[in-house]
């Protein structure tokens, strides 16, 4: 049996938004736009700040990293609903 709570992608979204405006390493703009669910882990998507020919920006490893972290807080805790 599972300790993870149910939840709608959409609900999870607005906690995953608020907890990325409440970390310390939030640039504006930062924001996860959609969310799956892999093997039982969260796995976040947005924004990554690609300059004009698509390659990585400083910015593009702040948001790798923050929705790393979201998968790590929030995958313990959620389950997206079927």
């Amino acid at each position: 049996m599972s300790d993870k709570t149910s939840i709608s992608s959409n609900d999870l979204l607005m906690i995953a938004n608020q907890e990325i405006q409440d970390h310390e390493g939030f640039l504006e703009g930062m924001r996860a736009t959609s969310v799956e669910e892999k093997d039982g882990v969260l796995v976040f998507k947005g924004e990554y700040f690609l300059d004009d020919n698509g390659l990585p920006t400083a910015k593009t490893t702040a948001v790798f990293n923050m929705f790393k972290y979201l998968a790590h807080q929030l995958s313990p805790k959620f389950t997206l609903e079927n």
